[in-house]
Formats: structure tokens, sequence, C-alpha cells
């Protein structure tokens, strides 16, 4: 069995006297797309934020390709390799989208470059019509697309995708669908934040389960799909 290119061990995580998570344990292989599932509240974007190193764990442990990256500062976690999309689609408003896409550009931890301009605009071809457009006039799926695109730009070996489908028309939610599918295509490792649990179905390869703040079910997304007693006992709303 390979190495997890991803380990979260035993992480508890505060928001000053209060603890938000309980022992968190999760491990994302390389190549997989990991769906944290959750209802709303259930600690899933602290997970992320923990992970990405603005709100460290107090004990536990974090590690990246082997590397432990708990405790250490989010700008030295993202060039060790952790790309972050966070919930609220920050863009760079007044710059345009290329501009925004140049912000991200960085070499991946040993120095690759895969993610350059012209393979996003391959990928994501709404964004090459778009380049010269303002960001703050993108609608909310394009700014969806510009900031995952952006986060690809600083080669990560892994994505952090935290609720892409919040606040989003059906319709766009299908195009985020399938642009995550594409990106599992190409070999990308992601790591998926959602509450909406058939939004992952389609593309996610495993899935993990949690729950005030604790990881109850951890599986392949076909044997999540088989569980009706987890579905509706965590899942349902």
């Amino acid at each position: 069995m390979a190495a997890p290119i991803l380990e979260v061990r035993a992480a508890d995580v505060f928001y000053g006297a209060s603890q938000i998570l309980f022992g968190i344990d999760l491990a994302v292989e390389r190549g997989q797309t990991m769906a944290l599932l959750g209802r709303n509240g259930a600690g899933k974007s602290t997970t992320f934020k923990a992970i990405a190193g603005i709100a460290p764990p107090r004990r536990g442990q974090i590690a990246l390709s082997g590397t432990t990256v708990s405790g250490k500062p989010p700008y030295l976690v993202a060039r060790a390799g952790i790309g972050y999309v966070p919930e609220d689609r920050q863009v760079f408003p007044e710059h345009t989208v290329e501009d925004n896409l140049i912000v991200g550009a960085k070499p991946g931890p040993r120095g690759d470059r895969h993610w350059t301009t012209a393979r996003i605009y391959e990928v994501f071809p709404i964004l090459a019509g778009m380049r010269h457009r303002i960001a703050g006039r993108l609608s909310g799926g394009e700014q969806q697309m510009l900031t995952i695109a952006r986060t690809l730009m600083g080669n990560p070996d892994i994505l952090l995708l935290d609720e892409p489908s919040e606040g989003l028309a059906p319709i766009i939610v299908r195009a985020i669908g399938d642009l995550i599918r594409t990106l599992r295509e190409m070999g990308v490792t992601i790591l998926l934040a959602e509450q909406n649990m058939h939004f992952c179905m389609g593309i996610a390869t495993h899935a993990t389960v949690i729950d005030k703040g604790q990881v109850v079910y951890s599986d392949t997304i076909a044997a999540l799909r088989g569980n009706e007693a987890v579905m509706q006992r965590y899942l349902a709303v």
C-alpha cells in the first residue's frame, strides 16, 4: 500500500478555549479524490484550516509526503505542496483574470512547473476568453473556477477544495463537477470538503465522514453509496 501523500494523525484543534476537532485521523493517497463529508458545522472547514496551517492543531500531527508540516506558518505549508481553495472564493477583484493567475504562479515543492497559464487555459477554456476581464466582475461560478486555477498555478502536490459547490446555480455546480473529474483524470490529488453528498458521489473516489469534530467513517465512495445507515445518520438533511 502506497504511503499517503497527506496524513492527519490524532489532530485536536481549538478556537481559543473551545475544542472543535477531536483526534482527527485522515489519509489521502496520491491520485485520490477524497470527499470530506459532513453537515454544516461538522468541522470540515476547520480540518482544512488545520492542514493549511491557519488553525494549527494543539495536539497531533499533519504530514505531507512523510514530512511534518503541522506547526509551520501557512506560507511554508503552501510551499511544501498544499494548495488551499477557501470556501469564500477570494479573488483579487480589481485585477484581471490573467493577473490573478500570475499572482498565484510559483514552482512546486520540487521545482516543477507543470501548471502554466497556457495549460490553465487548455483545462479552463472559459477563463481563456476572459483573461483580460476584471475578476470582480465575474460571476460566482467563474470566480470559483478562477480561484481553483490560481491555486493550481502554485503547482501543489494536493488540492484542498472547501465547499466548491456552495451558493452556485445547478448548471454551474455541474460545470464545477466536470472540472473536478477532469483534474482527477489528470492525476491531481484532491481533498474535497462538501455537505452536498450527491455532488460528491460522481466525483470522489473515497470518502471520509466527519460529525461533531470527529471522523465517524472512512472508505471508498462505492462503499459509502451502499451504506444507507451512515448516510442517513450523518449526511441526511
